[in-house]
């Protein structure tokens, strides 16, 4: 007698590359829209805002300070959470393909 193996998920198939692409297309899409608000914020800021905006922090107008100090480190942060979600999301899609294939 052989003993069956279980069989590996398969994670090429359609249906798992579907569903993952859906998932990452609304990760994108958040992470697109946040910078997208930090960028346009900015200049809707200084033209609403003028006041709070020319307030000095560590020598730089806040305007500046934002642009030349801050906005950098928010990208890195934005491109850190979306990296680290993908592949959060692609390793449950494994899990849950591996699930499926072992109790069916």
């Amino acid at each position: 007698m052989n003993p069956q193996r279980p069989r590996r998920p398969d994670i090429h198939s359609e249906a798992f590359l579907h569903s993952l692409k859906k998932r990452q297309l609304k990760l994108s899409i958040a992470c697109a829209a946040t910078f997208l608000v930090a960028l346009l914020g900015l200049p809707l800021l200084n033209y609403y805002a003028p006041e709070f905006m020319a307030r000095r922090l560590f020598g730089f107008t806040l305007t500046w300070f934002i642009l030349g100090v801050m906005f950098f480190p928010f990208v890195w942060l934005i491109s850190w959470f979306f990296i680290r979600r993908s592949i959060a999301l692609e390793e449950a899609e494994v899990r849950e393909v591996a699930g499926k294939e072992v109790s069916g």
